[in-house]
């Protein structure tokens, strides 16, 4: 067992409720379809890169969401320019096109993604940094490649829990991925997912892709539920400097599932890097 292979017992059976009320067949049908079209689109223009402007690469990730039936609703501090470690809680494989709508980054993801069908040409695209999760002497280089992606002022979203846990359950953040914001002196901005039904506040567990759960069988799930709201909360950034190791910095990003204050005024965009909003 490795720093980058944590596990979760989140599975699909124990853990996996499907949503209900549910779509009919040929609504869940064309949503995957649309969804399916629209990240080949992505795969088509991932060579430009820096060419393609944020806003439209924002733009894009948030009508894959919504696509598949799902409405999103993004909250508090916003992301800013330059440098930075963007961390999260690990739900869904809809936390990629989530997290890409606060702000265009590169994915740290595991190899096995490479084989993804569509998504994975999508990600490898897209300037992915892929970690060996089970070879620890890669470890080093790992945080070096990911240090040096910051410092020439890119974002990178990591999921420090290491693997996906089913949104009812949390997963401790891990340290490794930090070190490399420490040592690019950049900040981290913590986010923290929630999928919920029927936008109360009660957290579904449709939307995790957990365990032993296929790419298909969670899209199927997805595209069938009906009402399911996807909550992207972005907590106050962590300034370089503010926490003396590694250690100290996952403990301040980590998402505290009972801390008060979650409610924030709903923003039907997600904040934009040159203003703040409460």
């Amino acid at each position: 067992m490795s720093v980058w292979l944590p596990s979760a017992p989140c599975t699909p059976g124990a853990c996996v409720e499907p949503a209900a009320p549910v779509a009919a067949v040929p609504r869940a049908v064309l949503r995957i379809t649309v969804v399916v079209a629209l990240v080949l689109a992505g795969i088509v223009l991932a060579p430009l890169g820096g060419r393609i402007p944020a806003e439209w690469v924002r733009r894009w990730s948030r009508t894959i969401v919504r696509a598949i039936g799902v409405q999103v609703r993004f909250t508090g501090t916003a992301a800013p320019a330059g440098g930075l470690l963007l961390v999260a809680n690990h739900v869904s494989w809809l936390d990629i096109p989530l997290l890409a709508a606060v702000r265009p980054a590169r994915m740290l993801a595991k190899t096995e993604i490479r084989q993804w069908p569509v998504a994975g040409a999508l990600v490898a695209r897209g300037g992915a940094l892929f970690i060996e999760r089970d070879r620890l002497r890669a470890l080093p280089d790992t945080v070096a490649r990911i240090a040096h992606a910051m410092t020439e002022g890119a974002a990178v979203v990591a999921f420090p829990e290491g693997s996906t846990w089913c949104g009812r359950a949390h997963g401790r953040f891990h340290r490794a991925v930090f070190q490399a914001a420490l040592d690019a002196g950049v900040p981290v901005q913590p986010v923290r997912l929630r999928y919920l039904q029927d936008g109360g506040g009660a957290a579904s567990t449709a939307a995790a892709f957990v365990g032993e759960d296929t790419l298909l069988a969670s899209l199927w799930r997805v595209a069938r539920a009906r009402n399911l709201v996807a909550e992207v909360d972005l907590r106050p950034v962590i300034p370089p400097g503010a926490h003396p190791d590694r250690r100290a910095l996952a403990r301040a990003a980590q998402p505290v599932p009972s801390e008060p204050g979650w409610t924030h005024a709903v923003l039907l965009e997600p904040p934009q890097p040159d203003r703040v909003t409460a």
